[in-house]
């Protein structure tokens, strides 16, 4: 039958009254939105409810698949012993997901269990469900560090997983909000806090789904949000399906974010409107048409290095076509260049030169690109699997301006080099996250290896962003 509803919850242990002692009566709308999130499900009756969880077992780069035929778990590490639960997996479904995974050589799988007692990321949700559905199995899937585009796509890879094995399913994926709301929440505040609970409440109400895959991941951290990907996936698993949405609850009285969304498929017809990996893979590939030729000489010469182990010809290797739409300067000026490479909206390598090191700023941005794509020490070499979700931008740096204060500079319009010896540490202008001159300094000196008590000299320079 397919996945026939799903649910974004939070996973306060203070709601289950055992661990309340009386504070739970503060989230009172939340508890009653999770009674009839219950309620719900229970006339529902599922065969199988899947459970994400920010507090299983994770990976940075796999996601974990709870294994064997189930788990047992308490409530005694929130001092509610008696609160307890022995759950059975639904093994075959796990399976059928895992081998999904593994033909398509996805990160996804039930190895490495690190702990198999149930996570409180999972209870608190079964706490509900279970007063009034004692039926049915449940799946255990932990988050990852990996993009939110890959857990859009282990929800792809669960929704078939379900549909192939003719399940009636329901998915619940656990998350609280931000936990920086209030100043006097365990966690303090930060503007970014509110800002993610509005923004994320907006998206579950309208069912954009797509835009969940939009959200930065500085500003998720500054959010200090939980269970984000855990609602990408769910997302994910409604993949090309039209749902409604009726979003319950939204409580932010403990400094911590609590939401509660139910969304209800209207059809099991596919709706390509509703296809967001595919419309975002259209997006890219648009970009890529209207990028400058700057970025297409850079794509160029890391694709001809991935895909083949050489490096592109200079010149007779650029196409007429590429040629076209550079400058004639670009191969007679010299500069220096950083290449950037994201991939869904992450660093994925970043490496250029302050000063030119090659013959020409076309040789320059060729060389660049090849480190960058695979010889940044912070990642693992761009594979080709990785090449159509690549976003390129290309630095032209002007030349450094010896400055005598930090007054002179500004985090939009100039980069900054900070130098001590034989010690010099870069910071590129206008980064995501770097809203202040003294951050960027920071983050110059820590790169050069120089320490704030050491005496240093500052350059500022201009750059030509291409894109």
């Amino acid at each position: 039958m397919g996945i026939v509803a799903a649910f974004m919850v939070p996973h306060p242990p203070l709601i289950v009254p055992e661990v309340g002692r009386g504070g739970e009566k503060e989230i009172q709308e939340t508890t009653n939105a999770y009674e009839r999130v219950a309620k719900t499900i229970a006339e529902i009756a599922p065969d199988t409810i899947i459970i994400t969880s920010p507090h299983a077992t994770m990976y940075s780069n796999y996601f974990h698949i709870s294994p064997n035929n189930g788990a047992r778990g308490d409530l005694g590490d929130f001092g509610a012993r008696s609160v307890s639960f022995e759950e059975h997996y639904d093994h075959e479904l796990v399976n059928r997901i895992t081998r999904l995974a593994f033909d398509d050589d996805f990160p996804a799988g039930f190895e490495g269990e690190r702990k198999k007692a149930l996570d409180h990321g999972t209870m608190v949700p079964l706490y509900f469900i279970r007063k009034y559905y004692k039926g049915g199995n449940i799946i255990r899937i932990g988050l990852s560090g990996l993009s939110l585009v890959d857990h859009y796509k282990l929800g792809m890879y669960i929704q078939q997983a379900v549909d192939e094995l003719g399940r009636k399913a329901v998915f619940v994926a656990s998350g609280d909000l931000s936990h920086k709301l209030q100043e006097y929440g365990p966690y303090g505040f930060a503007k970014e806090g509110p800002v993610y609970d509005a923004r994320i409440m907006d998206v579950a109400g309208r069912t954009a789904f797509g835009e969940m895959l939009d959200f930065e991941e500085d500003f998720c951290d500054k959010a200090a949000e939980c269970g984000h990907r855990s609602f990408v996936i769910m997302a994910g698993a409604l993949d090309g399906i039209n749902v409604t949405a009726e979003v319950l609850s939204h409580q932010d009285v403990t400094g911590v974010g609590y939401g509660i969304c139910c969304f209800y498929p209207k059809s099991a017809i596919k709706d390509s409107d509703r296809c967001f990996l595919d419309i975002r893979m259209k997006k890219l590939e648009d970009e890529k048409e209207k990028s400058d030729g700057y970025v297409k000489l850079a794509r160029a010469s890391l694709e001809s290095y991935i895909k083949y182990k050489k490096k592109l010809d200079y010149p007779e290797g650029i196409s007429e076509e590429l040629k076209r739409s550079l400058p004639e300067e670009i191969f007679t000026k010299r500069a220096g260049a950083f290449v950037s490479i994201h991939k869904n909206g992450s660093l994925r390598g970043c490496i250029g030169t302050i000063m030119p090191t090659e013959d020409s700023l076309a040789e320059e941005i060729i060389e660049n690109a090849i480190s960058a794509s695979t010889r940044d020490p912070r990642f693992d070499p761009i594979t080709e699997d990785e090449l159509k979700w690549l976003e390129i931008n290309v630095d032209v740096l002007g030349e450094p301006e010896d400055i005598s204060d930090k007054s002179q500079l500004d985090v939009k319009r100039y980069g900054v080099i900070v130098s001590c010896g034989a010690r010099r540490g870069l910071l590129l202008p206008d980064l995501d996250g770097v809203d202040d001159v003294d951050t960027q300094i920071s983050i110059a000196m820590r790169k050069g290896g120089i320490r704030p008590t050491e005496r240093y000299t500052l350059q500022r320079f201009e750059v030509v962003r291409h894109t």
